[in-house]
């Protein structure tokens, strides 16, 4: 019994000690690359043409609708009030077309908006308006079939605008054009031909030269009292404007000189405006603003060495920032104050 125990204990010490031997011996150990594999060539892409940059803004926010209304043909991007049934009002609402306008409509609010044209369908039943405001838009053409339709229309506001020209076609009715703000630099012929009614016209903030301004541009305008051509591009003083004008506005050029007559046949002219100009004693002949119904002069901002001659009824002066070193009290003002005045006309009204 002890010898078939001691044979399998040796048989069993003999398959442990093989296992053990077997499990020493060295694995074959995998690839640590890939086999090379063959690419295929590579075929090149058709091009992709570029898009074009887009113009901004290139994207508008929302209109903004109103609220709901007791007029039915009041648009929904606009606020018609029972209290003032002859107003529309569509400003600041984020349009880009003008809606149709009610027959109703006297007055149009359409400021503040992203409208880059005017065309004439809205307008085609809006025959009574009178009063039109399309100021801070983006307006490039306003066609002249519009005026076709509205043939009343006594205001119309367009400063803050893309205008390259004074609209065509401008109605005979109108009382008041402000075109400010805009890129003005042509005038075509006959813009103001048959506007015997207007009082008021602002070019102010333009792009207008001399070229553009002719003798007779203005000529047909018998009613107008304020002309502002301030901030523009000119280097002479405006021919043929008016001589029935109150108010005339000419800042921000590039004058230097005026002739010796040129305000000679003013009936009413009180207000000139000639501040930051190119002015000196030698464009300014001496008395060229003796004018009898001026009341404010201002000169600001120019080359004068001495002080103009004026008349004895002016009220303001504006002389700062010139070149002026001594000034002539006898001069600006000729009269004794001790001296009898009982001649309102001889009372100096210098403030």
């Amino acid at each position: 019994t002890m010898k078939v125990g001691t044979g399998l204990f040796s048989a069993l010490a003999l398959f442990l000690l093989m296992g053990a031997v077997f499990t020493q011996r060295s694995r074959p150990k995998k690839p640590t690359r890939r086999p090379a594999t063959t690419r295929k060539p590579s075929v090149p892409r058709p091009a992709v043409p570029a898009q074009p940059e887009p113009q901004e803004p290139t994207d508008f926010p929302p209109p903004i609708l109103g609220p709901p209304s007791i007029f039915p043909d009041c648009p929904r991007e606009c606020l018609c009030s029972p209290s003032y049934p002859n107003s529309l009002n569509c400003e600041n609402r984020n349009i880009r077309v003008i809606p149709v306008i009610p027959s109703r409509t006297h007055y149009l609010y359409l400021q503040n908006n992203y409208i880059s044209e005017v065309t004439a369908e809205p307008f085609l039943n809006a025959t009574d308006v009178r009063w039109i405001n399309l100021a801070n838009n983006r307006i490039h053409r306003i066609n002249k079939q519009v005026f076709e339709k509205i043939p009343a229309l006594l205001y119309l506001y367009a400063q803050r605008n893309q205008l390259k020209e004074v609209p065509s076609g401008l109605p005979a009715s109108l009382e008041q054009l402000r075109l400010g703000r805009n890129r003005i630099s042509k005038i075509p012929a006959g813009a103001f031909s048959k506007m015997g009614n207007l009082t008021l016209l602002d070019l102010y903030h333009n792009q207008l030269s001399d070229s553009d301004l002719g003798k007779n541009t203005f000529k047909d305008l018998k009613s107008l009292m304020q002309l502002n051509v301030a901030h523009n591009a000119l280097k002479k003083m405006p021919a043929g404007i008016p001589n029935g004008v109150i108010q005339l506005f000419l800042d921000r050029n590039s004058i230097d000189d005026i002739p010796k007559d040129y305000f000679k046949e003013f009936t009413h002219l009180a207000f000139v405006r000639l501040n930051f100009n190119q002015l000196s004693d030698k464009g300014v002949p001496k008395d060229v603003f003796k004018i009898p119904t001026l009341l404010d002069l201002q000169l600001a901002h120019n080359q004068l060495a001495s002080v103009p001659l004026f008349n004895g009824h002016l009220e303001q002066l504006h002389l700062n920032h010139n070149s002026i070193e001594s000034i002539n009290g006898t001069l600006i003002c000729p009269h004794s104050l001790q001296a009898d005045l009982s001649d309102d006309s001889l009372v100096p009204r210098l403030r």
